[in-house]
């Protein structure tokens, strides 16, 4: 296995200070390219959404702040009493139709439509010179000229009081004018210009709560047939779903399943063998899933085990139950697929994150830090931020506060996107 690449670190956006006073509100808390690349969203904590746009002027792949704007605030429930937390945990963008560009953002009850589009300023000036002398009764009309353009965001949709439960996930469907949204126990379907109706597709909420074996995880759209979707499970099963079939889809197509090794078998078994994440490879042909332990790669024509499985924390399982106590077992980490589906990537600790090829033969370790900004300028970025296979740290030797949970891979180049704590990170491969 060759671990010679030509991934480098290139941006580094937030606080690249050594100040450790970060507040909460600033933990990025998703990251998405848009379909072009062009563009990238981050969300946070503090229900803030800020964009970036790719700098034209510079050779490489490279970035520079766009706009931001706050997408949701915090709420309190008065029939619950239960506080709303701000935070966004999903942006997805929509197909750029014009100019503007369209996206979602939902925080755990509320999924909002921003349109963000440039706004031209203009000044009333009154035309005060005429070249002769006008009778008072002439009408005289004010003049608008352009003064400045901004960068205007503003909410076309908001989708709310659909959700009793935490939404996990958004997915915007292959048509362009539907999309799913998926909390602990329901997937709805949503029309993108109709807010106050969604139409319940999936609801495993068993008529006694106290019967729950399962929560619904994630929850995605197929890339290509808009009447197909995915979601998954706390049991450490993927259900593919054909709206076709029948309104309520709780009668899955197939389900994706990996019978358990009786070897590994243990009290925290299905806390690790729930599914963090899902993603479609873009031409729909493969699944990728994340649990905590390990990334699987499915075939959609084979649903009785993974045809490749990466184990990414492997060294961890003697350390599960110091992992249960710290809460860090439930860390939710997110995985995706390079543009050309030929490489996964899944994020770990120590800031550290992983490109696989689709066999599972290459492991590429950088680590997103701030020691990978100062060591560019320092001139041994190489050193600092890639991390061989079998030099990878002992679990002993693991930071579990810093961690990488959240990423995005460009839809046509090798460029990535790492939300570290508060600070977005831009890998490319040159």
């Amino acid at each position: 296995m060759s671990e010679e690449h030509n991934w480098k670190f290139a941006q580094c956006f937030g606080d690249k200070g050594d100040s450790d006073d970060i507040t909460d509100a600033d933990i990025i808390s998703t990251v998405e390219f848009d379909q072009t690349g062009d563009y990238l969203a981050t969300g946070d904590k503090g229900g803030r959404v800020v964009l970036f746009e790719r700098n034209e002027s510079k050779k490489n792949c490279e970035y520079r702040f766009y706009t931001e704007f706050q997408s949701h605030e915090a709420e309190f429930d008065y029939l619950k009493s239960l506080e709303i937390e701000e935070k966004i945990n999903k942006i997805k963008w929509c197909k750029r139709q014009n100019s503007a560009h369209f996206l979602l953002s939902t925080n755990d009850k509320t999924i909002k439509l921003w349109k963000v589009f440039d706004k031209s300023l203009k000044l009333v000036t009154e035309n005060s010179i005429a070249p002769n002398p006008t009778p008072v009764n002439t009408l005289r009309l004010p003049t608008l000229t352009h003064h400045d353009t901004i960068v205007a965001a503003v909410p076309r949709k908001v989708y709310a009081n659909a959700h009793t439960y935490h939404i996990n996930s958004i997915s915007i469907n292959s048509d362009g004018e539907t999309y799913i949204s998926a909390d602990d126990l329901r997937v709805n379907l949503w029309n993108l210009d109709v807010s106050d109706q969604s139409f319940n597709i999936v609801d495993i909420k068993p008529a006694n709560m106290e019967e729950l074996t399962e929560v619904i995880t994630a929850a995605e759209f197929h890339p290509e047939q808009c009447n197909v979707f995915m979601y998954s499970s706390s049991k450490g099963t993927i259900k593919l779903s054909d709206m076709r079939e029948s309104a309520l889809c709780d009668q899955h197509a197939k389900v994706f399943e990996e019978a358990e090794d009786p070897a590994h078998r243990s009290f925290f078994s299905e806390i690790i063998s729930s599914v963090s994440d899902i993603n479609f490879s873009h031409d729909g042909r493969y699944i990728l899933s994340r649990d905590y332990l390990t990334l699987k790669i499915w075939d959609i024509n084979m649903d009785s085990k993974p045809v490749q499985t990466i184990n990414i924390h492997d060294q961890l399982r003697t350390r599960l139950c110091d992992l249960y106590e710290n809460d860090c077992i439930f860390d939710k980490f997110e995985c995706t697929f390079s543009g050309d589906d030929s490489h996964v990537m899944t994020g770990s600790y120590n800031n550290m994150f992983h490109l696989y090829d689709r066999e599972g033969k290459t492991d590429i370790a950088l680590q997103a830090d701030k020691s990978a900004f100062r060591s560019k300028r320092l001139g041994s970025s190489k050193n600092k931020m890639s991390m061989a296979r079998n030099s990878a740290p002992s679990a002993d030797n693991m930071d579990f506060n810093k961690k990488i949970l959240h990423s995005s891979w460009h839809p046509q180049e090798n460029t990535i996107a790492i939300a570290a704590t508060n600070n977005l990170f831009i890998f490319t491969e040159q």
